[in-house]
């Protein structure tokens, strides 16, 4: 079965930069192994950025979700002092076109709590707006009501590490097709911890592990890419037969939508 859902007339959509529709078309193996992933297309995640330390040290992922905002995970910790990169493909590459953008207010989801890692998203709201390109563009966000159904595939990208003892994270950003889990499913490996702010996905030989945190779970509605989750936690082994958890983003929309009306 072929994971390219996307139609080539897409091609027109994404070159006017709409939300969800890579100008670069994204190519999925299947269920291939970011622990267990395989280097991305460069280009073909646009709102994909990393969110960096004044030395450059990549600490966390995020989303583009307009020009003037970006969306990751609370338990980030983002501050006004770090920076967003966009239009990165290999950090340890110096020839690419990529946008440092400095942060003017972070909106860290005041339900947040570490010990139950609820309410795990935060808004960035970029001081001067990234550019769209090619190679820069939003994600779509999801209704409220949106479904995405247990089964549905859907891809995550991210610096993290793939391997969970490895010294360093890769340089080029990894992704991995997975499935979606239902709440009751995903209890089986984590019991109460799993609650209607979260979205499971994986336990099928691919997870997210650290330095993906914040980065997107994005699954495909009307043939845009959607942001479904935000990466929150999972095993502190990235085990690949144990599915990782996202921020489930259409509970979030009312607070999310709340924040961009008000700023």
């Amino acid at each position: 079965m072929a994971f390219l859902w996307l139609l080539s007339c897409f091609a027109l959509v994404g070159a006017a930069f709409g939300c969800g529709v890579p100008a670069i078309h994204p190519v999925l193996s299947g269920l291939s192994r970011i622990v267990n992933g395989e280097d991305a297309i460069p280009g073909s995640w646009p709102w994909q950025v990393s969110l960096q330390d004044k030395t450059g040290f990549h600490f966390c992922g995020g989303s583009l979700i307009s020009e003037d905002w970006v969306v990751t995970a609370a338990h980030c910790g983002v501050k006004t002092s770090h920076v967003v990169v966009a239009g990165e493909f290999d950090q340890g590459s110096d020839e690419e076109n990529i946008q440092v953008l400095e942060i003017a207010q972070v909106f860290k989801n005041p339900k947040f709590n570490m010990l139950t890692v609820r309410n795990d998203i935060t808004l960035l709201k970029l001081a001067t707006p990234a550019r769209f390109s090619q190679t820069v563009s939003a994600v779509c966000l999801p209704e409220a009501n949106d479904d995405f159904p247990a089964g549905s595939l859907c891809a995550t990208t991210g610096w993290g590490k793939t391997k969970f003892n490895a010294n360093k994270t890769p340089d080029k950003l990894q992704q991995a097709a997975l499935p979606l889990l239902s709440n009751d499913e995903c209890k089986k490996f984590w019991g109460n911890k799993i609650t209607d702010v979260m979205v499971c996905a994986g336990a099928s030989g691919v997870s997210s592990c650290m330095g993906d945190s914040g980065g997107p779970l994005v699954c495909q509605k009307d043939g845009a890419w959607t942001l479904v989750g935000i990466v929150s936690w999972g095993s502190g082994f990235c085990s690949t037969s144990t599915p990782a958890v996202y921020a489930r983003v259409t509970e979030l929309m009312p607070w999310v939508q709340e924040i961009l009306a008000a700023n």
